[in-house]
């Protein structure tokens, strides 16, 4: 029945409490050894270890019919148990690292299996945010992180974590760098992102890079590198206050759109093209038959940004289409042919 109770259960349970079996067997043969023989407490202790041990030194004493007896009893017990307990922490072992192992190569399965996901670098205070909105967003994304405390953090959060320098290609080519759809670099230096930036643009070209800058006079040193968007948080913190200030019903709109969903509502952005058919029509057109759609601005692909445009506005080929809809009306304004009115 115990050993049946101790297969039961967990075996960091079973470990522990065969090493405490192992003490008391140490404890109770050297009382035993003491009283019996008396010897001193280190002779005794000693006798203990080599019995229970199969040592097999002799006995630092003369031994009677009683001393034997005990022997007899403290070999039948304690070697049992000694080597059960090395079993577990052998098995313990060897558990523990295929479990580690298993572990690893299960998340390096799924971040290879990620495309269209998004590359975050750094997980200080800011990543945490940015990993937090992320994951309320329902995207897909990678934490690289090099030093040990925050990148167990992340994992304990459940995300996908990278254990290395950001700024290596070998780590941004692990973390699926040539199918992102965007790098955010949030480490915590200006230096660290510039160099995040460089590689990151070299290896994908065509990727979209957000960088962090602590110091507004490295923004531009950021861009230069290849950062397609900078944020300076010290001037958006600045701006952010003034705008609490003078226009606090501003501010909360503006934090209600940013956070991505309102109610039935979505906030999204997609491309007009030749292939989707939205290049070449008007804003009316691109609304018609979506009644709870509200186009809130237009991205130009001189980078011309165009808040709140006119039904007769024409999209052109690789403008960005910012729109709050509701999610069923997003499908159908991505596909115009299935909206009547549309031209092909």
């Amino acid at each position: 029945m115990a050993a049946e109770f101790l297969r039961a259960l967990p075996i960091s349970r079973r470990l522990g409490m065969a090493l405490g079996m192992v003490l008391f067997t140490l404890a109770f043969g050297t009382a035993g050894y003491m009283v019996l023989s008396g010897m001193p407490f280190m002779d005794a202790l000693y006798q203990t270890v080599t019995t229970v041990t199969t040592v097999g030194f002799r006995e630092l004493a003369p031994f009677g019919a009683g001393e034997k007896l005990f022997t007899i009893v403290l070999i039948l017990t304690g070697v049992g148990t000694v080597l059960y307990t090395l079993t577990l922490v052998v098995q313990e072992s060897l558990e523990g690292d295929v479990r580690t192992r298993f572990y690893r190569r299960r998340k390096e399965l799924e971040i290879e299996r990620l495309r269209d996901h998004y590359v975050l670098c750094g997980f200080g205070r800011v990543g945490q945010e940015i990993a937090r909105e992320l994951r309320e967003r329902g995207q897909d994304f990678v934490v690289i992180e090099q030093t040990a405390e925050p990148a167990e953090r992340a994992r304990a959060f459940g995300y996908l974590v990278i254990d290395g320098d950001a700024s290596e290609e070998r780590v941004l080519v692990q973390a699926g760098i040539g199918s992102a759809r965007c790098l955010l670099a949030a480490s915590d230096s200006d230096a660290g992102n510039t160099y995040i930036t460089l590689t990151a643009r070299n290896i994908n070209p065509g990727l979209f890079i957000v960088a962090r800058a602590a110091y507004p006079h490295n923004e531009e040193k950021l861009r230069l590198a290849g950062a397609d968007r900078v944020l300076s948080l010290y001037s958006l913190g600045g701006r952010r206050m003034v705008l609490l200030a003078l226009q606090p019903l501003a501010a909360d709109f503006m934090d209600t759109i940013a956070s991505g969903r309102h109610g039935d509502l979505v906030l999204a952005e997609f491309e007009a093209n030749r292939d989707n058919g939205l290049a070449g029509q008007s804003c009316g057109e691109l609304l018609h038959g979506a009644r709870s759609a509200t186009l809130l601005g237009i991205r130009r692909r001189g980078g011309e940004l165009v808040v709140g445009p006119r039904a007769a506005d024409i999209l052109a080929d690789g403008d960005i289409i910012i729109v709050l809809a509701e999610e069923r009306e997003i499908a159908s304004l991505r596909m115009p042919a299935a909206v009547p009115g549309n031209r092909g």
